[in-house]
């Protein structure tokens, strides 16, 4: 476990996009060559190949939408988070991994948000890319936290708050106020799976979860038709809307094609980006044409790997 010093977040402008990223004093950039390669973020994300890093790690895409990871020291998941804004509420998704300690962290982007605003304050909204313990144990943190409300678990839950009449196969808009967002169902993964699209100007960001990021795409085969279904439904919908990138909740690639990291790495040297071209949601439904009904046996591309696993019951 890596030491607890004081994180220190920073703000600094780079070709228009806010930077904000939590470092422990006297700490050096992450991965500078790696930020390099990205057109998102300034900075590369913490990967674990320090002696200490801080436990979380944030960057914003601008004012008004930030990228959250826990660090691998903290939990070999390495989540990745996101908060976004608008004008009359805030929008979590996920809080992250045992081990983490995301309230905090979010607390502080939101009072700086509404002091930078001029106002007290801003509702909270905490939904999940799915319900799998990595994505919802910081849950307990946030249940008690005025002015927010957390989502429940279940597929019923998620359709019954964002007012999808017929889940899985319709979408939904959710307005933070200016900044209307689209919720897409995405079970397979897991059965209450969601996509999230942002088309604020700049951004075009599709929020992916488990179900397409640079690293194993655990598919249960019992539920390889919904995955399949699922994904159709996406890639409908990328083919009518302008997506930048595909931001995912983890990585576990690294730069090499096809090349992922040993299970429960304790570090990542060499990532793999976090975004993904809108292009990979093709390739991965044409990947989940295959024949993929036997566990374990993965299909590699270059970017991610299908991973059917046996079945589950959820």
């Amino acid at each position: 476990m890596m030491a607890r010093g004081t994180a220190v977040l920073r703000s600094a402008s780079l070709a228009g996009i806010l930077l904000a990223i939590m470092l422990l004093p006297g700490q050096p950039p992450v991965s500078a060559k790696e930020a390099a390669r990205s057109k998102l973020f300034a900075e590369g994300w913490i990967d674990g190949t320090l002696p200490q890093e801080p436990e979380v790690q944030v960057q914003a895409l601008d004012r008004d939408s930030f990228v959250i990871r826990q660090s691998v020291k903290t939990n070999f998941e390495a989540p990745f988070l996101y908060l976004l804004l608008g004008r009359e509420k805030a929008l979590l998704v996920d809080t992250g991994a045992e081990g983490g300690r995301i309230r905090p962290v979010v607390d502080r982007l939101l009072a700086q948000w509404s002091a930078a605003h001029g106002r007290a304050a801003i509702p909270l909204v905490v939904a999940h890319s799915h319900s799998h313990g990595d994505h919802v144990a910081g849950d307990k943190a946030f249940r008690d936290r005025p002015d927010t409300t957390v989502i429940g678990l279940e597929p019923q839950d998620v359709a019954r708050f964002f007012g999808i009449a017929r889940w899985p196969d319709a979408l939904a808009s959710f307005d933070l106020g200016g900044r209307v967002l689209t919720i897409i169902p995405a079970p397979g993964h897991q059965a209450a799976a969601i996509m999230i699209y942002d088309p604020k100007l700049k951004l075009k960001i599709l929020l992916s979860g488990d179900t397409l990021y640079p690293g194993r795409l655990y598919v249960p085969v019992n539920f390889l038709a919904d995955n399949r279904a699922s994904v159709d439904r996406v890639a409908a919908f990328a083919a009518r809307h302008p997506i930048r990138a595909v931001l995912g909740a983890h990585i576990e690639m690294t730069r090499a094609p096809g090349r992922d990291y040993p299970h429960e790495a304790p570090a990542h040297p060499d990532e793999h980006l976090l975004e993904l071209p809108a292009a990979s949601i093709a390739g991965l439904r044409t990947g989940l044409k295959a024949a993929l009904d036997v566990p374990d046996r993965p299909q590699v591309h270059d970017d991610f790997i299908i991973y059917p696993v046996a079945p589950r019951p959820n």
